[in-house]
């Protein structure tokens, strides 16, 4: 996918309205109050850790790279946050509210725009099991715990 069909998916998340329960389908989780959305994924990174592995990584991060600036481009500067101490908190047994659970659960840091009474947000993430790396963007109204 290009860096304008990311924009539009995040976009498109910005006016579909939020489910009154959790749902979770395919690449895509969402709840009260916001929305996630896996806009790319990485090819599968293999077990041998080979050229393949450091070819998909760098993709990702590129694309993450553009993706950012682009977001920058249309909401000003980000703030690039670490949210290895939500990860903490909630493994001291804290609830961390959705999506900043799953979001602190996959990833170390993310890019964060607060515009329009929105939160929108982009990252890497990668879950326990080494799944492959995935670029992922939302939008919530629940504000950064």
């Amino acid at each position: 996918m290009t860096t304008a069909e990311h924009l539009d998916t995040i976009d498109r998340l910005r006016v579909t309205d939020f489910p009154p329960e959790p749902v979770r389908s395919g690449g895509r989780s969402s709840g009260p109050g916001y929305h996630l959305v896996e806009v790319s994924r990485a090819a599968d990174l293999g077990e041998d850790g080979g050229a393949g592995r450091g070819e998909a990584i760098d993709q990702t991060n590129a694309e993450y790279g553009a993706l950012t600036q682009a977001l920058t481009g249309r909401w000003g500067e980000a703030q690039v946050f670490s949210v290895m101490s939500l990860r903490a908190r909630g493994l001291e047994g804290e609830e961390i509210p959705a999506p900043w659970d799953r979001v602190s659960s996959s990833t170390d840091h993310v890019h964060a725009w607060q515009a329009e009474g929105w939160w929108l947000v982009a990252y890497v993430a990668q879950w326990d099991g080494g799944e492959p790396y995935a670029l992922m963007a939302g939008v919530t109204v629940i504000d950064p715990p």
